[in-house]
């Protein structure tokens, strides 16, 4: 019976062992793994830095960015605001031109009769005016003709 003692001190005794190698591997992967782990952090933590001076430069160059933006834009507004004046004035203009032609247009409808009158007389005037240089021409003829044949006759 001691011998079934001590083979069973010897089986626990080689259990332990080879559960203290097995933890001390098990640590040293560990150990390596935690090793990696913290050299990948500290990468991250370097490109953190990076990333963090490019977002702040980012940063600025957007806010002042956006502060060109806004006095173009204030300015731009004001050449709207321009522009809106003088499309009012056009309309304005437009409007008024339109009242000068319907007056005009009224004016004419009215005197017609006048106008029409007034279209009759000047062509009676101008066939008097012409048949008058019509005659005179006719009596500078006959001056020229009596002219003509009293250099003939004293010839």
């Amino acid at each position: 019976m001691e011998v079934v003692l001590y083979i069973a001190a010897l089986v626990a005794a080689i259990g332990f062992l080879v559960l203290c190698v097995s933890i001390g591997a098990t640590l040293f992967s560990v150990k390596s793994t935690l090793n990696n782990i913290a050299s990948t952090v500290a990468g991250i933590e370097g490109q953190m830095e990076g990333i963090t001076r490019e977002t702040t430069t980012l940063l600025t160059k957007t806010n002042a960015l956006a502060d060109d933006i806004s006095d173009k834009s204030e300015k731009l507004n004001s050449v709207v605001h321009a522009v809106k004046g003088i499309g009012d004035s056009v309309n304005g203009l437009n409007n008024s031109v339109q009242r000068i032609t319907s007056t005009v247009s009224k004016e004419v409808g009215r005197n017609e009769e006048k106008i029409a009158q007034v279209v009759q007389w000047s062509n009676v005037a101008m066939g008097i005016a012409d048949k008058w240089k019509q005659r005179k021409v006719i009596e500078q003829e006959k001056v020229q003709v009596v002219d003509d044949f009293s250099q003939l006759n004293q010839k």
